[in-house]
């Protein structure tokens, strides 16, 4: 049983599949006598903030310290080191955010209260899409691993800077000027070639408590610290940045973000109504996830080699960027994310709504986008001598 379990915890897609249970407990819970119960815990204050504020705007602050350390390891040594390697996942990403925002508002245009989500189908929940790419296995080639990865980092980077200019509320000057502060502290010590973690971590915490009573959202701190953890170490060190990486990509996987779905995937559906579920602001959330993100990312993406710009990666066609372009439409734990900004404290009923319709339109695409990779991407066969080959047939 503890070699079972070793090797659920070993698999790429365990992350995915352990959101999905998280998620599908949550739900549960929600619509049986135990609700009560689960909203009390959520509620419970603990050292001035509910459960549930700790886990969105502490929890997943390391998430996102966690995004912060890709995006820089990528820029400087991986897929987006190079202008050729990073541009064609970045229009991608660019046209993955614009089309699903534009469903979503042509949607609900004229409603200043339901056009304030603007952004939920614009994100990509990078855990869950790569977790369902990974139940292909070797099937899949590694560029178009790489350009999955790419293309979700280049779109969460893209949500961090959407939170920073829309979702942020009344700013303490104060606070604020704490924040700069140990931001600038930060990168000294980066600029000093601090390598120790400990210094970086001190001082996040500060940045991250000033900018939770600043008004911007808290989770934005754990982007900046990621920036300013040093990728080299000193001579015979490992790198710091990617030994906090190795780190903490368990606790993130295995432990944060399925905790994020648990305590944000319980949806009441008492007082649902069929009208409500198929309103504009469900059906632009769900519909955005559906159609706009494949649209926006094959459509980008088509345009861009057509025109010169960009070229196909190798081993890669447009059946499969189309596929993946479904696949992006995961919009789960990012788009709740967002719902609960936009939505959160001001309407209930909306976020409620909302998170029904990011839940109808992720779980779609997360099917679709299975079915067309596994239909599109060569088959296994076994060769006389017993032995896995990979058929290139389709």
């Amino acid at each position: 049983m503890n070699d079972m379990i070793r090797d659920f915890f070993k698999m790429e897609s365990a992350g995915g599949i352990l959101l999905v249970i998280a998620a599908a407990i949550a739900m549960t819970i929600a619509n049986t006598s135990l609700n009560d119960a689960y909203q009390g815990f959520l509620h419970t204050y603990v050292f001035g903030m509910s459960v549930s504020h700790w886990i969105n705007d502490g929890l997943m602050a390391v998430f996102f310290l966690l995004i912060g350390l890709e995006v820089k390891r990528e820029l400087l040594e991986g897929a987006l080191k190079s202008k050729e390697t990073a541009i064609f996942p970045a229009i991608a990403a660019v046209g993955g955010m614009l089309a699903p925002a534009l469903v979503y508002i042509m949607f609900n245009y004229g409603d200043a209260q339901a056009i304030q989500g603007w952004a939920i189908p614009a994100a990509t929940d990078i855990a869950f899409a790569l977790g369902i790419m990974a139940l292909l296995g070797k099937r899949v080639p590694v560029s178009l691993k790489v350009f999955l990865l790419a293309l979700a980092i280049i779109d969460d980077l893209g949500v961090v800077v959407i939170i920073a200019l829309f979702y942020t509320g009344d700013l303490s000057t104060s606070a604020l000027a704490v924040g700069f502060a140990m931001t600038a502290a930060l990168f000294i010590l980066n600029a000093k070639k601090v390598t120790k973690l400990t210094p970086y971590m001190i001082v996040g915490a500060i940045l991250w408590f000033a900018v939770l009573k600043s008004g911007v959202h808290a989770t934005l701190a754990g982007v900046v610290i990621g920036f300013a953890i040093p990728l080299q170490g000193k001579k015979g060190e490992h790198s710091p940045l990617k030994h906090m990486e190795h780190a903490l990509h368990p606790y993130v996987a295995f432990g944060i973000l399925p905790l994020f779905a648990f305590a944000n995937a319980g949806i009441s559906l008492e007082g649902v109504s069929m009208d409500g579920l198929t309103s504009m602001l469900p059906l632009g959330i769900a519909l955005g996830l559906l159609i706009g993100k494949p649209l926006g990312i094959f459509s980008f993406s088509w345009l861009a080699v057509k025109s010169g710009v960009a070229k196909l990666p190798e081993g890669i066609n447009f059946v499969h960027i189309f596929a993946v372009s479904v696949l992006c439409g995961i919009g789960f734990t990012m788009s709740i994310f967002i719902s609960s900004l936009a939505f959160g404290t001001v309407n209930v009923e909306f976020d409620t709504y909302a998170r029904l319709g990011i839940l109808m339109g992720s779980t779609t695409a997360a099917v679709l986008g299975y079915f067309l990779l596994h239909i599109s991407l060569p088959k296994k066969v076994v060769s006389v001598e017993g032995n896995e080959q990979v058929n290139s047939q389709h």
